[in-house]
This record gives C-alpha cells, sequence and structure tokens, in this order.
C-alpha cells in the first residue's frame, strides 16, 4: 500500500576583492558559527556539519517540507510499506544527475546503486569502501538503523527494497534526516580505485542544489548554483559563500554592513537592535531543542546517582535563564522540548537546595575540594546562546557544595569527538530536534546504542532501553506515549543529565533575502531562497 571555478570574488574585510558583495543580487553569504568536521554527512551530527553539506549539496530519498516536519517525496518519487511494517520499497526519481566537478565528471545519472552503496557502506564495516576509508556513523547507528535493516534489495535501475527486523514507526522520517544523505557509488568506485577513498569527506559530489567549489578552515565555503539540479525552481542563487565567524557579535556587524545576508545564534543582548534595524528581519521561533547537562557515568564519582542528584540540585538554572538566555529561554525540566508529543508534563522541576546536595556529596563519600572537570562549547548554538558564561556560572554554583570545578574546551569538531569518547567529567551540550519523533530524543540521546555516539552521558540504563525499544517498534502514538512517559520518569530518576533550558530561535536576516524558512530542526536551508536588488 503506498504510503507515500573558483569564485572571483571574496567578502568583508577578510573576504573583500575588488567589487563590493552586494552589487551582485545573486550571491548570499551566509555568517556561519563554525568551521564542519568534514563533508560527508553520515559521519555527523552536528548542525554546522550538516548545514555545510546535506543541506547544501546532498538529497534523501525523503525529505522534509522546508520549514516544516512533514515528510515529502526527495530522490524517491513514492513509497510503498507492507502490511506488517517490515518491507519499504522506494520508486527513485528519474533524470537526476550528480554533480560535475574538477574531480569527478559522472557517466550516469541517479540510480539505486546509488542508494545500495550509501546504505551498505554504513551498516557493514566489511564493505571495501569503509575498509579503504574506515570511520564511523553514529547517527546511523545510535538509532540502531545498522542492526535493523536486514537486507537492502535492488529490485531494478529505479526501485529499492529495504527489509527491517522490526518495526520502526520512524523510519520514512528518519530516512529524510541529513545522515541518510545519497553519495554517488559511481565517485566513490574512483576514489576506491584512485587510492583516494578518505575524499568522499573533503571533495563531496552530491544531487543538491549547490556545488562544492573549495573550503577554507575557518575562513570560508564557497558553493556554486547547480545548473542541473532536477527542481531548477529552487536553484535561485547563483553562488552560496559560508564566510565562518565564531563570535556572534562579529556575524551581527557583518549583517549590518551587508557582509553577510543571513546569520545565525545572535546573542540575546543584540536582539533589540536587530528587531528595530529597517534594513534586517529578524524571525522568531519556539525552540525545539535542549541545553543541558551531560554527566559521565563512566568517570567517578559521576557513577553514583546521588552525586548525579547533587550536581543537579546545586544548579542555579533561574539564575542562567536570566544572565545567558536573557529572556529568550524557557526553563527545562524533562529531556526532551514540551512540544514533542509524549511530552510527560508530570514530571516536576528538582528544587534548588545547595545545602542537601552538600549532604547528599558527603553520604556519596565525596571530599571537598574534589577536582572536576566542566567542558564548555566553542561555538554558540540554538540550545546555548553562551556555554562560557553558563559554565562559569556552574563553577560557582558547584563550589559552594564544595567542589573545585576546571572549565575546558576545545574547537567545535575537537569537542564532540572527545565528549563522544568520554573523555570529559561533565559537558555541557543540547540538541535540537531532528524528526519530529520521540526517539530522535530519548534514544538517540540516552540509550545505550547512542553511546560513543550522542549519549555524552555513557549511560546505559537497561529498563530505560527496554522502554524505548519496544515504543520504537510500536505504531500506535498513544501506546508509544505510554511507553516513552515511563521512559521519561526513569530518566529523571537516574539523572545522567540535568535538562537547563529551551531556547526561542533568533534568525536574523537582510531584508532582501526572500523565501527563507526557519527549520524547526535547526538547519540553514538556502534552496529557494533569494534576493532582491
Amino acid at each position: 500500500m503506498l504510503k507515500q571555478a573558483v569564485i572571483p570574488f571574496l567578502v568583508g574585510a577578510s573576504l573583500l576583492a575588488s567589487a563590493p558583495f552586494a552589487q551582485a543580487a545573486t550571491n548570499l553569504v551566509f555568517c556561519s558559527e563554525g568551521s564542519p568536521a568534514g563533508f560527508d554527512p553520515g559521519q555527523y551530527t552536528t548542525g554546522t556539519d550538516f548545514d555545510a553539506s546535506a543541506e547544501t549539496m546532498f538529497n534523501r530519498l525523503t525529505q522534509f517540507e522546508r520549514g516544516g516536519t512533514a515528510v515529502i517525496p526527495g530522490l524517491a518519487t513514492k513509497w510503498d510499506i507492507s502490511d506488517d511494517g517490515l518491507t519499504y520499497t522506494f520508486h527513485l526519481r528519474e533524470g537526476v544527475k550528480f554533480h560535475t566537478t574538477p574531480y569527478f565528471k559522472p557517466t550516469r545519472e541517479f540510480n539505486a546503486d546509488d542508494v545500495l552503496f550509501t546504505f551498505n557502506r554504513m551498516i557493514s564495516k566489511d564493505d571495501p569502501f569503509r575498509k579503504a576509508y574506515p570511520t564511523e556513523f553514529p547517527y546511523f547507528t545510535d538509532m540502531g538503523m545498522d542492526t535493523n535493516i536486514t537486507k537492502i534489495d535492488k529490485v531494478d535501475d529505479h526501485t529499492v527494497k529495504f527489509t527491517l527486523k522490526d518495526v520502526d514507526a520512524a523510519f520514512i522520517q528518519n530516512m529524510a534526516m541529513s545522515f541518510a544523505s545519497i553519495q554517488s557509488a559511481e565517485y566513490a568506485a574512483q576514489l576506491l580505485k584512485e587510492g583516494k577513498a578518505a575524499d568522499i569527506n573533503q571533495k563531496p559530489v552530491g544531487t543538491g542544489p549547490f556545488v562544492f567549489k573549495s573550503y577554507q578552515k575557518d575562513s570560508n565555503i564557497r558553493y556554486v548554483a547547480n545548473q542541473q539540479y532536477w527542481a531548477p525552481e529552487r536553484v535561485k542563487l547563483k553562488n552560496l559563500i559560508f564566510s565562518i565567524n565564531t563570535d556572534a557579535s562579529v556575524r551581527v556587524q557583518k549583517l549590518k554592513a551587508n557582509e553577510c545576508q543571513v546569520t545565525l545564534h545572535p546573542r540575546p543582548a543584540d536582539v533589540p537592535a536587530l528587531k528595530n534595524d529597517p534594513k534586517l528581519q529578524l524571525i522568531e521561533k519556539p525552540g525545539f531543542n535542549l541545553g543541558y547537562i551531560a554527566y559521565n557515568t563512566r568517570h567517578k564519582p559521576f557513577d553514583q546517582v546521588e552525586v548525579r542528584r547533587a550536581l543537579d540540585m546545586a544548579v542555579n538554572k533561574q539564575g542562567i535563564l536570566n544572565a545567558v538566555y536573557q529572556g529568550a529561554g524557557q526553563l527545562a525540566v524533562n529531556a526532551m522540548p514540551p512540544t514533542q508529543w509524549s511530552y510527560d508534563d508530570t514530571i516536576k522541576e528538582t528544587a534548588y537546595n545547595p545545602e542537601k546536595a552538600k549532604e547528599l556529596l558527603k553520604a556519596a563519600g565525596v571530599k571537598e575540594g574534589t577536582e572536576i572537570t566542566l567542558w564548555a562549547m566553542p561555538v554558540q548554538r540554538p540550545y546555548n546562546p553562551n556555554a562560557k558564561l553558563m559554565a562559569e556560572m556552574l563553577q560557582a554554583d558547584w563550589a559552594k557544595i564544595g567542589l573545585k570545578v576546571q572549565i575546558v574546551s576545545y574547537e567545535w569538531g575537537e569537542y564532540i569527538k572527545r565528549t563522544k569518547n568520554g573523555e570529559h567529567d561533565v559537558s555541557l551540550i543540547g540538541w535540537t530536534g531532528d524528526n519530529g519523533d520521540p526517539d530522535n530524543w530519548l534514544g538517540t540521546l540516552y540509550s545505550c546504542d547512542a553511546i560513543g555516539g550522542n549519549n555524552y552521558s555513557m549511560w546505559c540504563d537497561q529498563d530505560y532501553d527496554k522502554l524505548i525499544k519496544q515504543a520504537k517498534v510500536v505504531t500506535d502514538r498513544d501506546q508509544r506515549t505510554v511507553l516513552y512517559k515511563q521512559a521519561q520518569q526513569l530518566l529523571k530518576q537516574q539523572v545522567p543529565i540535568t535538562p537547563v533550558a529551551h531556547s526561542t530561535v533568533n534568525q536574523p536576516l537582510s531584508a532582501k533575502v526572500e523565501g527563507f524558512k526557519v527549520s524547526p530542526f535547526g538547519r540553514n536551508v538556502f534552496s529557494g531562497v533569494s534576493l532582491n536588488p
């Protein structure tokens, strides 16, 4: 049944060449907040990486509507789902061309072989390409897709059938997510032959609206319009540049000077001025996000729930909301936002009680003056506009209960890599939902399968895992809600994290920009975007 050329100009003081960028209305500069770790979407989990790769250069079989959560056709024009929910047959779009670049000239159009290559590489460590370029696919494995997809069959050049071991209620949504971007099997074969398999992460080839031109770390990424895109009406820019600026105030100044036309994550203090600038527009949306503190349960003394509870109740959340979010945040009580269906609103916030926290630490054998590390993100994220300030406030909060806190930070890519390896004691991190399903929170962030991926607490509880796995194979929403609420209760009791805030998303852009849609999933998508002269 049916379920359906190097760009000849640069921008700004550091990028400026002969003529002002703003003279060319078909050229847009996006002031982004960080350097991507690479351009192979399957390897990564952060919005910084996905914006630079999946959302510019690639497509998925299914995709989310721009600015919404509904799933619509992508590289598959339609799909059939078997009555038992275990077989998905995708009918592929014909006439789709992969990018032509100085390093790759495709000889055929997109077909089933590309789908098989993309997913077989993520499933099997024995895949020839993965052996040549060993890497992990954390998002794919965090959701258990590597074990749940038992077989992928090529029915014909334009039909592919996926067979699952267990029902996955969110499978179609998952296939629309950035990590599931389709790679070229022909390009991969070329790289294998040349002995350059790792180039798939540095010299990308996709089917998306923009073609990769060049990348200078911590400076800029350049793309040019895909003149052969299968949806030509969505390509309205000739050139797209990511100008990389980690400092939010610098990004705002560049936007005001028209050195970029879109930016993100302004400091809360800058929002009023942005609203009042007639040359700008500011889009405000409730954030589908969570900023939280992750306790590494594999490091002592955080393996003790009493210690985690002590740190949790010693956090002055209201003080953090006032100073860090400055009116653009909502107190977080639970492990996902209240706008997510199945949210358990019976869960109550832990009372702020530093005296009780001191008693708990003492009872757990934690001596006064014990040293711990607190890792703070080096970038602004939708869920945390100022991690450095938050870390300093936590340092003060936990000093009151006798802990000596050392604040640690690294470049963003390194930060993510090291926290996934579990090198931290406590880390500041967060999440913006990716597909609208509760499993994207409760499974992706806190499950046993997600350790080494997005489970920064390294927490594994078999009772919790049983609940979320059961919920994932049930298709009835009411039944899933009951299970997810039980999981949320257990999560609150065991305190692998301290939820801090859900922030309001403020998206500043030039008044000349048309067609930009704020993604509920925190992505910056330039398909369908144009500039007025």
